[in-house]
């Protein structure tokens, strides 16, 4: 493992636009010049949090692949984000993706799907967790909602891995509303203390098409729980260097992986659909 740098991009995103988003996402990295090794982008950054599935989604191979391909080979970074994709069998899910400089890619369909806005019955729930490498590390990226639920992100020891856990870094792509700041500000904290890893959160700024308002806070938190980087409410792209010789060290010296509660997943939430 050797020190890994993030680019973390809150940004307002366009309302239902994806075209101005490209443009608009792609000014913001040009502006910000060199970025890190990953650029982490808001959940559905190319169009805003939408149940419009119709008018807003796009197959995988669509302009927002390609989008995201085209600015991992010009910056020679990872980039990952989330995009309304309908498949193949026409359902549509809130899929992240993993872009390489290579243009070889990873998926990740959001489990935990936010019934709260219906978001239940327009997108269907993925069903496995993803784990990627870089440079040594594990990371797994999450969507949004799923942070709320500490089983899906719980970490495990991995004695075949080089940070000797299942991942080292959880990251959270999100279109989290501002009156629920506090328990997002909490979460990722608590999602860092337990899983002995960093963590994390990139969320969007402004209001959106519905009304609603997000405060940003996205932030990278340490193994112990403490902000890194805590970013306020307006649009920001920062970079960051994360550090394995604290990770490895805090695990050596608190190893509380070594009396967690062993369990077994059951089925998907949501509406039972698989991805």
């Amino acid at each position: 493992m050797r020190s890994l740098r993030l680019t973390l991009v809150q940004a307002d995103t366009r309302w239902h636009d994806a075209a101005a988003n490209r443009d608009y996402y792609s000014e913001l990295l040009y502006r910000q010049g060199e970025v890190g090794d990953l650029v982490v982008l808001p959940e559905m950054f190319l169009t805003g949090f939408t149940n419009e599935t119709d008018s807003q989604s796009e197959p995988l191979d669509g302009p927002g692949l390609q989008w995201m391909r085209a600015r991992a080979a010009e910056f020679d970074a990872c980039m990952v984000g989330s995009l309304v994709i309908r498949r193949e069998d026409d359902r549509c899910v809130n899929r992240l993706l993993w872009v390489r400089p290579d243009g070889s890619f990873e998926l990740y369909d959001k489990r935990h799907l936010f019934r709260m806005s219906g978001e239940h019955h327009h997108y269907a729930a993925g069903d496995a967790p993803l784990t990627v490498e870089l440079h040594g590390w594990r990371v797994r990226p999450l969507v949004c909602y799923d942070l709320r639920f500490p089983v899906w992100s719980r970490n495990r020891r991995r004695e075949d891995a080089p940070g000797g856990m299942d991942y080292d870094l959880s990251l959270y792509v999100a279109n989290w509303p501002a009156p629920r700041r506090t328990a997002w500000r909490t979460l990722l904290r608590a999602r860092a203390i337990e899983n002995l890893g960093y963590c994390v959160g990139v969320n969007r700024v402004g209001t959106d098409g519905n009304g609603i308002a997000y405060a940003g806070d996205s932030a990278v938190i340490d193994p112990l729980g403490e902000a890194m980087v805590d970013l306020g409410a307006q649009e920001q792209v920062v970079t960051v260097s994360l550090h394995p010789a604290p990770l490895l060290a805090h695990r050596e010296r608190f190893p509380a992986w070594m009396d967690a509660d062993t369990f077994r997943l059951g089925d998907p939430v949501g509406d039972g659909t698989t991805a």
